[in-house]
């Protein structure tokens, strides 16, 4: 728990340089007045002086404990005005808790430094790779317990508590439709994944995994389930009601979408390339037809990838009291019967292609209804994370992941995935322009950036250049988060995972 000299240095630094760079910008405006640094950071001064409090509550007595508590609250209090004042009213960060930090002040210490960098909201990952941050005592979900300590420490309920405490509002972070491959190897829980037209999964198939909160590196234990599968949304609805019973300050749904295929497929042009053959999404697919021609073909269709004029012809001689082949988006109205029965046929399999995109993307957005809904009703605000590319049209195909961000409640607040690499800010700019040009009227954007403060990092410029290029797009932009903690506390991120869970 000591906080080394080198800390304080390295903190102090920071804030100079980040003082002399946005003198030097002309963005430092009125700062004398307001008596706050740029991004509303505490100085290094101050740094020092809540580390050797916190340090000493730890085992000090009740007079070293409220010093350290009236540290906390002028602190809370200043953040508090030096956002109302500031044209970035929310900024965010990604973070990630380990087993260590049941071990006491590590939240803490965590949170003095969100604090110390100026940030006043905290997304915690809460339920992610196959794991969820609930106490192995009290976790009533088809999930393992990430904290699995003898005193079964409540992580997510203490770092709410602790977080508002210091004046910062805590966010579950939430993965969606990837459940994990703990989740997806359990033998009764086979029913509930995607699948594509090759009989694949999303851990047998070839697809490129998301970033993990490590600088740079994958996420390898993703694993999809089908958005229509019953059992999964029970599954889901479920673990999110004891989350909820936490009480955080909101719930953000990531991963709301399709994995991410590799090279060609990457841009799926037929059927076989979407994940609609899992149980769930195949029989609801099916259900779509109107009448007994419409469910026939689509059963063909997606048996064979295709249809053909002996599948007309065939369906007709089945169902010959039926005039055309319906199902939810054609209108019997709009429908040519004309041509021979080859010509029906091309019609028909691009109609089929159509709905087949069209039942792939619904089930994105019908999932996150599903989630979004138990949030709500508990009066906290939700909000949807994407990435700005993932509803695209590539050439005649479609982005793989299939996530119809446009098609988003806009009671939501979205966080665009900010994430392009030119080296420059003017790339994310462009895909934040983007997602502001198609969201309605009074929908929340909040963009999620990557990258490090003062550093350019992966081909990514700093973050304050990436700010301040967000600042001169649009008046819109009140709210950036940045991923992650573990990239701008790398050192701190480390040490938290290391500990030998006895000792806890």
């Amino acid at each position: 728990m000591r906080v080394s000299s080198f800390r304080r240095f390295q903190l102090g630094f920071v804030c100079a340089i980040v003082t002399t760079s946005l003198l030097a910008q002309g963005v430092w405006r009125n700062v004398a007045k307001a008596d706050f640094l740029p991004y509303c950071q505490q100085t290094s001064d101050t740094i020092a002086q809540k580390d050797a409090a916190r340090r000493a509550a730890l085992t000090g007595g009740a007079e070293a404990q409220q010093k350290y508590q009236n540290i906390l609250k002028k602190q809370a209090d200043q953040l508090r005005q030096c956002r109302n004042q500031n044209w970035l009213k929310t900024q965010g960060i990604w973070l990630r808790l380990y087993s260590c930090d049941a071990r006491p002040g590590r939240i803490d210490e965590v949170l003095d430094r969100i604090v110390d960098r100026g940030y006043n909201e905290v997304y915690v990952e809460t339920f992610f790779n196959g794991m969820v941050l609930l106490p192995a005592s009290d976790n009533p979900t088809a999930w393992q317990s990430m904290v699995q300590s003898p005193n079964n420490a409540d992580l997510l309920a203490q770092i709410i508590q602790k977080g508002r405490a210091r004046g910062l509002k805590v966010y579950a972070w939430m993965f969606s439709m990837n459940f994990g491959n703990r989740y997806a190897n359990q033998p009764t829980k086979q029913v509930s994944l995607l699948r594509n037209g090759r009989g694949q999964t999303s851990l047998s198939a070839n697809t490129l995994p998301g970033l993990s909160t490590d600088l740079g590196r994958l996420n390898p234990a993703e694993a999809f389930i089908d958005p229509y599968s019953l059992p999964a949304k029970r599954d889901y609805y479920q673990m999110l009601q004891a989350v909820l019973k936490r009480k955080p300050d909101g719930v953000l749904f990531d991963y709301i979408r399709y994995p991410r295929s590799q090279g060609k497929a990457s841009i799926a042009t037929k059927v076989k390339d979407l994940w609609i053959f899992g149980e769930g999404s195949r029989r609801a697919l099916v259900d779509r037809g109107l009448n007994n021609k419409g469910r026939e073909l689509i059963k063909r269709y997606l048996d064979r990838g295709s249809i053909n004029a002996k599948d007309v012809s065939a369906v007709d001689k089945l169902f010959p009291r039926e005039r055309v082949p319906m199902w939810q988006g054609r209108t019997s109205t709009t429908i040519d019967t004309r041509g021979s029965v080859s010509q029906r046929a091309r019609v028909l399999q691009m109609d089929l292609w159509r709905l087949s995109v069209a039942h792939a993307m619904q089930g994105v957005v019908d999932f996150l209804n599903v989630a979004i809904y138990p949030v709500q009703q508990a009066g906290l605000p939700s909000g949807a994370v994407f990435f700005p590319e993932g509803n695209q049209m590539v050439g005649l195909g479609y982005d793989s992941r299939m996530q119809p961000w446009d098609r988003f409640p806009k009671n939501t607040a979205w966080h665009p995935m900010s994430y392009a690499t030119c080296g420059r800010a003017d790339c994310v700019v462009k895909q934040v322009q983007r997602v502001l040009a198609q969201a309605p009227a009074g929908t929340e954007v909040k963009p999620v950036l990557a990258g490090i403060w003062q550093l350019s990092v992966s081909n990514r410029p700093p973050l304050e250049v990436q700010m301040e290029a967000l600042k001169s797009l649009s008046p819109r932009i009140s709210s950036i988060s940045h991923f992650a903690y573990s990239w701008q506390e790398p050192r701190s991120d480390q040490d938290r995972k290391s500990c030998a869970a006895q000792q806890l």
